[in-house]
């Protein structure tokens, strides 16, 4: 039905309103840094990181330019064809960053976003890209706890509908909390997270590596002081950890045979487990929302009394609802090959 005189005045008005609203309270990041060049409808987002291009893909697939690594073939079957197969575009933030802003220009973004800490380093070099190249810079809150939070600012940025998986982040973080409230501090295991294929890197307590243990309780045998550290098999047995989370497969097939590290309890107790790693990791690694997967899986491994949860059925529902792909058995065996 064609629109008559008034109505298109009454439209251009409450448009022009909107606008109007807009200008006056710009569209903020999470670090509270004003976007006023941030144009709607958003049509092409460029993933500063590992952690925003997860979480972009998760909400809105259709945006997301590239990826900062190109997904391997391992990964592609976990994630709709057509994002599986976007271009490598390198990264601007963290390390070992590859992109350059002539190719962040090449590709025209509406809108650069990274994911992590909102640090005043990190304020720094969004005000900097920005400013380099007028595009429009979103620093949102990375932290596995704040992605309820992280979703709706992200929803708000592009204009999408954050609030299922807001909600599904929002219910698995209470419903983790909720149940590890239940476990007295004495009781709770003493964890080796073992990175690297010697599993010889670890994170301390307050590295964002180890946010997943962090939630559940775990104590962080390699103690206080942020960020990675390399240590010692030596080190590994003194601080004699309960259970120990790998990430990489061969590791824990060798430390198994290894009398060293069969000195600690958790091989001799048979809790050394390796960390799903399909499409992305599940406990470590990109620091992102691929980690609320994790939460249930080391549910099972510290706490098997309190996580009865058939781990399939979860990862299944979960990556229906984050990948937008629901992968059928030989699928699921392939994520679960490697974790016990």
């Amino acid at each position: 039905m064609p629109l008559d005189r008034r109505s298109l005045l009454t439209g251009s008005a409450a448009f022009a309103l909107a606008n109007a609203a807009r200008a006056a309270d710009p569209p903020r990041d999470d670090a509270g840094r004003a976007l006023d060049t941030l144009k709607h409808p958003v049509a092409r987002v460029f993933p500063a990181g590992p952690p925003a291009a997860i979480l972009l893909y998760t909400l809105a697939p259709e945006l997301l330019l590239g990826w900062p690594r190109a997904i391997r073939p391992s990964e592609k079957p976990y994630l709709l064809p057509r994002a599986a197969d976007l271009p490598e575009v390198g990264r601007l933030t963290g390390r070992g960053n590859t992109a350059n802003l002539e190719s962040v220009l090449a590709l025209k973004p509406d809108l650069i976003l990274d994911v992590g800490s909102t640090a005043e380093t990190y304020r720094s070099l969004a005000d900097r890209v920005q400013g380099q190249t007028g595009i429009p810079y979103a620093l949102l809150d990375g932290r596995l706890a704040s992605a309820p939070a992280t979703y709706r600012s992200l929803g708000r940025l592009i204009g999408r509908d954050a609030e299922p998986l807001a909600a599904l982040s929002q219910s698995t973080l209470a419903t983790i909390r909720e149940r590890v409230a239940t476990v007295p501090e004495e009781k709770r295991p003493r964890v080796y997270l073992a990175r690297g294929p010697r599993g010889l890197e670890t994170a301390r307590a307050g590295s964002i590596n180890v946010e997943a243990l962090v939630l559940m309780g775990a104590a962080n045998v390699a103690g206080p002081g942020g960020g990675l550290a390399q240590v010692s098999p030596e080190d590994v047995v003194a601080w004699a950890p309960d259970v120990i989370v790998a990430l990489d497969p061969a590791f824990a097939a060798a430390a198994r045979r290894d009398p060293l590290w069969q000195a600690t309890p958790a091989l001799r107790a048979n809790r050394l487990h390796v960390g799903p790693s399909l499409p992305f990791g599940w406990v470590d690694f990109p620091p992102s929302v691929n980690r609320l997967a994790g939460l249930w899986w080391l549910g099972k491994v510290l706490y098997p009394a309190l996580f009865p949860e058939d781990i399939r059925a979860v990862a299944r529902d979960l990556y229906g609802r984050l990948y937008h792909v629901t992968p059928d058995d030989p699928a699921l065996d392939r994520v679960l090959a490697e974790t016990s």
